[in-house]
């Protein structure tokens, strides 16, 4: 296989290492957000770090009607605009771009699909893919089903067992972005109709907070470093707080988003899978199955919760009209497109249990929303008191240790300890030891989606969710839906913009003679 020349010896064994076969990957939604500020931009960092394989090809795919050259040079504005702090250098993007293409269809034209095969076969021939195909559905939800029925009965999803020999070995995959149903009962009915077509390990659940450098250290912290372990269980922690806070409003996505609310759009997926790292139990090997086999374990231990369970350990609240960043924004009934009468939750705030041995008796809050004061997403585990404090006087009112999980946006590891201030008295303050990704290594870390994107090419889907790991963490979350709509459809508490949430939300936790960290 070629590969790019470089001095490094350690650069290139990474690159023999990471780079996959050669392949073409197919961009349902070509003409769309997503594709424009993540997809190729990512694509692209790849290529400019030498981890694509010689031939690598590119197909959008979408309705309207434009010619290669058009689609190249909508990509290559779209790089200069989104890609991470890496202008275009122009002798990458000239090998990159010779292999973009595109084809015109509906999603629910198969005769668009026969032309769509057509176009791989030729593609395969002139630039050696050799029939190995990752079809990315960069569309809305409603699509996922009808084009992957489409590529099954134009001969694109053929299983390993039912591969066609000219293609020598190639491959189809298929990676789904978020949300994966809207609850249960249709998470459930679209793995059905997906495996109708494809089998389970040729599906990829892509959600991108699985790709950040900070998530995936979280298991290098725990289980590469001996001195973390021993105490990441009950008898130390006294709780754990996860946040995921955004300072936008919907952006102009009511009609996504006045359907789904805080709880889907957040909670079932980023947030479920976060937890599920920070509880899981050391697993046999890193691999794919060994991974999700512990993560899965979490989820079942987490029981669904009863009627009264939802009334007293779930908050849902809406935004009214306040400022960020001392500009006036518009309360949520007042975006563009929500209804009047909408009781859809922006902010969610809730308390579970993970009933196992490790975690048992221990409270998790969650708390995500949009419209407050900024963006950050961490996790954090506050310790016990130590059991007889000698320096009680010192130490009145100062919190007990903790260690914090910085995800976003400035991502590292804080850990806060007790420390003598420098004087003849004994006086004690907190202090931080900080370990941040861009100061420790002097790198910019990559985006989410460029590990996820190689990662499956390469056929690894150790950081892709399966289908029980889907269908465990909505069953948790629709009993609170289902708990939610059985009772009377009322205002829903508000809280303003700029604001860290509702007080609904600070009773939940102060029951409990807790507070939430401030950020």
């Amino acid at each position: 296989m070629h590969r790019p020349t470089t001095a490094n010896p350690l650069r290139e064994g990474l690159r023999q290492q990471l780079t996959p076969e050669p392949c073409i990957i197919v961009l349902f939604g070509a003409t769309g957000d997503l594709t424009h500020r993540k997809l190729l931009p990512a694509l692209y960092n790849l290529a400019l770090d030498g981890l694509l394989p010689h031939g690598f090809s590119i197909v959008g795919v979408a309705r309207r009607p434009k010619s290669d050259a058009e689609f190249r040079k909508e990509m290559f504005d779209a790089v200069n605009q989104f890609s991470r702090s890496r202008p275009v250098q122009p002798q990458v993007w000239e090998t990159f771009a010779q292999g973009i293409f595109y084809v015109a269809s509906e999603f629910h034209d198969q005769p668009g699909f026969e032309r769509l095969k057509a176009r791989l076969g030729e593609i395969d021939k002139e630039r050696g893919t050799g029939g190995n195909h990752l079809f990315y559905m960069a569309t809305p939800p409603d699509a996922y089903p009808i084009i992957a029925t489409n590529l099954g009965k134009v001969g694109l999803a053929s299983r390993e067992s039912t591969r066609d020999p000219e293609h020598d070995g190639g491959w189809n995959r298929i990676v789904v972005e978020k949300p994966f149903g809207r609850d249960l009962r249709s998470a459930r009915e679209l793995n059905r109709q997906l495996h109708a077509v494809f089998s389970e390990r040729q599906i990829y659940r892509i959600d991108h907070y699985l790709g950040k450098e900070t998530v995936q250290n979280l298991l290098v912290f725990r289980f590469g470093n001996i001195i973390f372990e021993p105490i990441w269980n009950h008898q130390y922690v006294d709780n754990v707080q996860i946040t995921v806070a955004e300072n936008l409003g919907i952006e102009g996505r009511a009609s996504y988003y006045d359907h789904a609310g805080a709880i889907r759009d957040m909670v079932q997926n980023h947030m479920m899978q976060t937890l599920s790292l920070v509880c899981m139990e050391p697993p046999v090997a890193f691999d794919a199955d060994a991974v999700r086999d512990e993560k899965v374990k979490v989820l079942r231990a987490i029981h669904p919760m009863t009627r009264e369970q939802v009334q007293t350990r779930t908050v849902r609240a809406q935004y009214s009209a306040g400022a960020i960043n001392g500009q006036p924004v518009p309360g949520y009934h007042n975006e563009e497109g929500v209804q009047p009468d909408s009781i859809t939750e922006t902010y969610v705030a809730l308390k579970l249990f993970v009933d196992n041995w490790r975690w048992a008796g221990v409270p998790f809050y969650l708390r995500t929303g949009k419209r407050l004061p900024k963006r950050t997403t961490e996790i954090a585990l506050q310790f016990k008191q130590a059991p007889h404090l000698l320096f009680r006087r010192s130490m009145d009112g100062m919190d007990s240790n903790s260690l914090v999980v910085h995800i976003q946006p400035d991502e590292g590891t804080t850990i806060k300890v007790a420390s003598k201030i420098p004087g003849p008295l004994m006086r004690v303050r907190p202090v931080n030891m900080d370990f941040r990704y861009g100061t420790s290594f002097g790198i910019e870390p990559a985006d989410a989606y460029e590990r996820l994107l190689l990662d499956s090419l390469l056929g690894d889907s150790t950081l892709f969710t399966r289908r029980d790991e889907v269908e465990e963490a909505w069953e948790f979350v629709t009993s609170i839906t289902d708990g939610w709509n059985e009772q009377a459809a009322v205002d829903l508490p508000k809280y303003e913009a700029g604001s860290w949430g509702p007080e609904e939300a600070d009773r939940l936790i102060a029951r409990d003679s807790r507070i939430w960290r401030r950020l």
